[in-house]
């Protein structure tokens, strides 16, 4: 088959209506992927924010699939996955928040990230969840962020693959795209020579054989292929599993860390001080509603220039008047401790709000010897300077009750913590 797939790309790419020409070599293809990577950046910002709505139409979301929607005949009907089709209610990320924002961490994941592995984890991420409706098709807007790296897939891509390779790939299983991904790898990496570093073209040469511009060049191997497929869907599946159990313990430490989040909210307003939470935090459920209710929409003027990574930061409480900032906390659950030290440095250090600034890293009674370490550190020579405390879960499970009923000002936390 080898030499008859090379034999049809030559045609294939000779054919001023093949998808190689009309669409991988058209010059507006590459303007594109920037806007719809911003597109998608801006999709995140508003889930996180809780203003993306309840609706396909309108929503951000509209705008950017509509513009790959328009990417000429490879991508026409990628709006339709996203349809809001409301008797069988589905794809669920519009009525379910918790799904919405189960796919802004794909989009934002995907986008964050800069190798395969990463991309491959947070779509089996997403495919945990089971969000009804919600499938592969999802890849076409991943394509644009990493088109080295994810496949575009639909009906025609899915037939071109399965006509060449034998395999037997069905839509609307994320575990078959990852299989015919891996396939599409190696074919890729077989016919470098004729196609391209950009998974794009295979994709346009596939999409053409799916859809009966071409026919697929004959099989010698059937029998082969099919169980080459069949060992890919095999160790997707495993690793899947594999996954599912790293997951589930992730899960329980993301909602430990709300948790903690939530104290030093609840706390914080109990003593008088406005609340900041994290503006990629802000939209996690917590209590009933959002983490990010009755806080503070924005941070005192002169938290320039390191504002981004300023409102990173997990709690910060603010001066009733709004004057200046009080504590900021990192909570530290089992991710690196080094990020959160990093965002410290970055508000005392770079904004003008920085200075006298009381600071805690809050984390489990087990990580103590970690925290410790960690401000130890060459590269944290200045840490010393700032004073930053570490903070006990059991500490502040303990006493928060208490310290936000008779407690004022810093001094019961500074009681409760530990400079290391």
């Amino acid at each position: 088959m080898s030499l008859g797939l090379e034999v049809l790309i030559g045609h294939w790419k000779s054919d001023s209506l093949s998808t190689y020409n009309s669409w991988f070599l058209w010059d507006e293809r590459l303007k594109n992927f920037r806007s719809i990577r911003r597109g998608l950046a801006q999709v995140v910002k508003d889930i996180d924010a809780g203003t993306f709505g309840s609706a396909f139409r309108g929503s951000s979301l509209e705008t950017v699939v509509a513009s790959v929607a328009e990417q000429r005949q490879i991508f026409k009907g990628a709006d339709h996955a996203f349809l809001w089709k409301p008797k069988l209610r589905i794809p669920d990320i519009y009525e379910n928040a918790a799904n919405q924002r189960a796919f802004a961490r794909l989009l934002h994941a995907c986008d964050c990230c800069d190798n395969a592995e990463e991309v491959v984890e947070a779509i089996r991420r997403i495919d945990a969840h089971r969000i009804k409706g919600l499938g592969p098709a999802v890849a076409n807007l991943l394509y644009f962020v990493h088109p080295t790296i994810v496949m575009p897939f639909n009906t025609a891509i899915v037939k071109g693959y399965n006509a060449v390779t034998g395999s037997n790939v069905k839509l609307g299983k994320w575990d078959h795209y990852l299989s015919m991904r891996e396939g599409c790898l190696r074919l890729n990496e077989q016919h470098r020579r004729l196609l391209s570093n950009d998974m794009g073209a295979l994709a346009g040469l596939l999409f053409d054989i799916g859809s009966g511009r071409y026919t697929a060049p004959p099989r010698s191997d059937d029998v082969a292929a099919v169980q080459g497929w069949e060992a890919d869907l095999e160790k997707v599946r495993e690793d899947s599993a594999a996954a599912h159990k790293r997951w589930a313990a992730d899960r329980e430490s993301e909602a430990t860390h709300t948790q903690i989040q939530g104290w030093l909210r609840d706390l914080g307003k109990s003593l008088g001080f406005g609340v900041w939470i994290a503006s990629n935090d802000q939209g996690r459920g917590y209590a009933g509603g959002r983490l990010g209710d009755g806080c503070l929409t924005q941070l005192p003027a002169g938290a320039q220039p390191g504002l981004d990574s300023v409102r990173l930061i997990d709690v910060i409480w603010v001066e009733a008047d709004g004057s200046k900032i009080a504590a900021a906390f990192e909570v530290e659950h089992s991710t690196s401790i080094y990020s959160g030290i990093v965002r410290m440095l970055d508000l005392a250090l770079g904004t003008a709000l920085g200075v006298g600034v009381s600071m805690f890293l809050v984390a489990p009674d087990a990580r103590r010897e970690d925290v410790r370490l960690q401000l130890r550190r060459p590269a944290f020579s200045r840490v010393a300077e700032l004073g930053i405390r570490y903070l006990p879960y059991s500490e502040l499970g303990t006493h928060r009750e208490a310290i936000g009923r008779f407690g004022s000002g810093l001094k019961p936390l500074s009681e409760i913590s530990h400079l290391l």
